[in-house]
Parts: C-alpha cells; sequence; structure tokens
C-alpha cells in the first residue's frame, strides 16, 4: 500500500471489542488531573449550565481524533513523514518540538495529581515519603517503556483497567451526590454563563486537545490498523470521545451536587470537599479515580512528545524504535523534576506556565490545521478524503483553536506576568 494509492476500505471481520483501542487510550490522556480540577470547578461555580461545553469540546475532539484517525489507517506513511515530503523536515520539528513542551506541561500535572492522591491520606503516606513514590511511578513508567516488546499491546490492555477503574469511581462518587437530573439535562443546552471565564476556557482547553488527537494516527498504525480497517478506525475514535464526554460529566455533575460554591484551587480541594458528604470511603474512591486519571496520562503523554518528535527529527515513530523512548523518557523526567521542585521547594511556576502556554498559542492550531489538511489531501486520501460535514465541523474547530490562542496570548499569558 502507498500513500497516494490507498486500497479500498473493505468490511472488516474485527470482532467489536477489536474496534477500540486507540482510541480509549486517547481518552485516559485527556482525563487527567487537570481535567477533573477544571471541571470540578466548573460544576461548582456555574452547577449543571455549563454541561453543553463539555458536549462541544467532545464534539470537536471527536472530529480531530477521526480525521487524525483516517489518516494512520489509510496511509503507510507517518505524520511527521508526510509533512517532512510536503513543506519540510523544518515544519516536522516545529511540530514536534510544540507537542513536546505541550506534554511536559500536561506531564508537570500529572505528577503533581499522583502526588495529592497520596497527600490525600496523610495518616498513611507521611509528607516525606510521597515525593519518593512519585520518582518510583516514573521509574516504573520508563521500565515499562523498555521492558515490553509490544509496547502497544501492553498500554492498551493498561489504560483498560485504568478506564475501568475511573467510570466506576466516579460513578459510585456521582451516585452519592445524587444529581438534580432535571438541571443536568437543562445544561445540555447553551444557557447563560460566562464562556470568558479562565475556568470555562481551561475545560475546554483540557479536552480539546489537539496533541493528544494527532497522536490518534500513531496508534492506529501501532495497533496494526490499515485501510481495510476504516471503520473500525472510527468506531474506536468514537468511543474514545463517549468516554471522555461520561467521565467528565460524571465529575462536573458531582461538583455541581455537592460543591457548589467552594473555591477549588487544587485536586487535594476536591477529595477534601467531598469527604463531609461521602465520609472517608467516598474521599478515598475519589482518589482511586483521580491516581488512575493521572498515572494513566503518565506513559501515553510523554509518549506523544516523544514519538512525534523523534517522528519529526527523522528518528522513527515506530514502538520498536529506539529514539522515540528516549525522548518519551526526557519527557517523563522533566515533567517529574519541575513537579518536585514547585511542591518541595515552593519555586513558582508561573515562568513554566508562561513558556509552555506561549508553545500552544502556536501549536495547538497548527497541529489541527495539519490534520485538517492532511486528511483533505488527496495523494495522502485518495477516495477516503474528509467529506464536507467533517470539513465544516473541522473549520469550526479550528477557528476556535485560534480564538482560545488568542485569549491566552492577549489575556492568559500577560495576567501571569503581571504577577511575577
Amino acid at each position: 500500500m502507498s500513500a497516494s494509492t490507498p486500497p479500498p476500505a473493505i468490511a472488516s471481520s474485527r470482532k467489536w471489542y477489536q474496534a477500540i483501542g486507540p482510541g480509549l487510550i486517547t481518552a485516559c490522556v485527556v482525563i487527567g488531573p487537570g481535567s477533573i480540577l477544571t471541571s470540578s470547578k466548573v460544576g461548582a461555580a456555574n452547577g449543571y449550565s455549563m454541561i453543553w461545553v463539555i458536549l462541544v469540546s467532545v464534539i470537536f475532539m471527536s472530529v480531530f481524533m477521526t480525521m487524525s484517525a483516517r489518516i494512520g489507517v489509510v496511509s503507510d506513511k507517518s505524520c511527521g513523514q508526510l509533512v517532512t515530503e510536503r513543506v519540510g523536515r523544518w515544519f516536522a520539528i516545529l511540530i514536534g518540538i510544540g507537542v513536546f513542551f505541550i506534554s511536559a506541561a500536561y506531564q508537570f500535572g500529572n505528577n503533581l495529581g499522583v502526588k495529592s492522591a497520596f497527600d490525600s491520606f496523610e495518616n498513611i503516606f507521611p509528607e516525606n515519603l510521597t515525593p519518593w513514590l512519585v520518582v518510583g511511578f516514573n521509574a516504573l513508567s520508563i521500565t515499562f517503556l523498555f521492558t515490553f516488546k509490544n509496547i502497544y499491546r501492553a498500554i492498551e490492555r493498561l489504560m483498560m483497567c485504568f478506564v475501568a477503574l475511573m467510570l466506576i469511581s466516579f460513578f459510585i462518587n456521582l451516585s452519592f451526590a445524587k444529581p438534580d437530573l432535571l438541571e443536568l439535562v437543562k445544561g445540555i443546552f447553551p444557557g447563560k454563563g460566562g464562556l470568558t471565564d479562565i475556568s470555562v476556557l481551561g475545560l475546554i482547553g483540557t479536552t480539546f486537545v489537539t496533541s493528544a488527537a494527532y497522536y490518534q494516527a500513531y496508534l492506529s498504525q501501532q495497533k496494526g490498523w490499515n485501510a481495510a480497517d476504516l471503520k473500525t478506525g472510527m468506531i474506536d475514535a468514537r468511543v474514545g470521545t463517549v468516554l471522555m464526554a461520561l467521565i467528565t460529566l460524571m465529575i462536573m455533575s458531582t461538583a455541581a451536587a455537592e460543591l457548589a460554591g467552594q473555591k477549588l484551587s487544587h485536586v487535594k480541594d476536591v477529595a477534601s470537599g467531598l469527604e463531609p458528604a461521602f465520609g472517608t470511603k467516598g474521599k478515598v474512591i475519589f482518589c482511586m479515580g483521580l491516581f488512575a486519571a493521572a498515572y494513566s496520562s503518565f506513559l501515553v503523554n510523554s509518549m506523544i512528545a516523544g514519538y512525534i518528535l523523534s517522528d519529526g527529527l527523522g528518528l522513527g515513530y515506530k514502538a520498536t524504535d529506539l529514539a522515540p523512548k528516549v525522548l518519551t523518557t526526557v519527557v517523563l523526567l522533566t515533567g517529574m523534576s519541575v513537579a518536585l521542585i514547585v511542591s518541595g521547594t515552593g519555586f513558582n511556576p508561573i515562568p513554566a506556565i508562561v513558556a509552555a502556554q506561549a508553545v500552544t498559542v502556536i501549536a495547538a492550531p497548527l497541529l489541527g490545521g495539519v490534520l485538517l489538511w492532511l486528511s483533505n489531501d488527496r495523494t495522502v486520501m485518495g477516495d477516503h478524503r474528509n467529506g464536507p460535514l467533517l470539513n465544516v465541523l473541522g473549520g469550526m474547530g479550528l477557528l476556535l483553536l485560534v480564538a482560545m490562542a488568542a485569549y491566552i496570548a492577549v489575556v492568559s499569558i500577560p495576567q501571569k506576568l503581571e504577577s511575577l
């Protein structure tokens, strides 16, 4: 099969449970400590009225995951190779560097999320022990990366376990909360509410993650799919986005029911806020879900940067290549080091956050634009190019990415610089 003449898609004989994998992994990356905190903050501040924001964000995420999956299953070349052939190596490297900084910033949050899960039980885990637990989990991730011959299959099975744990944990919490179902249904429809609220914008940003959507093409190829599995890849992308929506909705609805009016500045505040209503057991269950969300993002989030940057540099992009694993390790160690320095010394993280946001301003719309471009390129997709609906939604999603980038550049970054 070649990129220029993809074979026609034929019906796949795979069972239904073989039609999931890459999308499930992407869902695990997106649902991390950052998304848990922002959805809880929005729920506590706005009740159920912003549920529609989650749905819109997930729809756009689904669109870009679908485009990426289509590229991955139709073409026998990686996104980095396709970009290099059409624009040049410099552009593929630029994309890789942008994703590296985005993933490093997310990794910082993942490390803090794991630490917070342990910090919430100070009677069990002394404060001086939790940093070593974080180091241990990073070491475990690195060992996992280099131990398994088929790293994709191992990660897929691990992510299935983490998704199940998140679904069970957050559903139990939601059952304890007994949300107002009528208000929940009303929240599906846009109403009064400030989309300019920074926490609401953060909710969009932690759900509509273009770097994770971009990596869907790599995961589809690691899964072993080709043009014959095009329909399977589409099902997988939709299953992944449904899981994202379901978990995020459960977290927001729980906060709307039990944390209304509370100021939440950290995921540890969410756990503490639930304890009076749910008791210690409820807090434990929430922290289990928090841990699953944080640690499920640990390795894959770093792999997104490692593999895309390695691909851009022309050093390989397959699961068996060494360079992507080495760069993945660099991301893991970077996120761990920054998190431990910030939590252990009180070092001001704002300069690092500003730097990451500045890169996001460029990288997020760039990744979205590349996916929209490649998925419409006849030399890549042949007869499997985007249809009109996918292009319209993709164009709207790209405009949203540009608008959010403009807001970060004009409002968010200057505000953080003023606080230094």
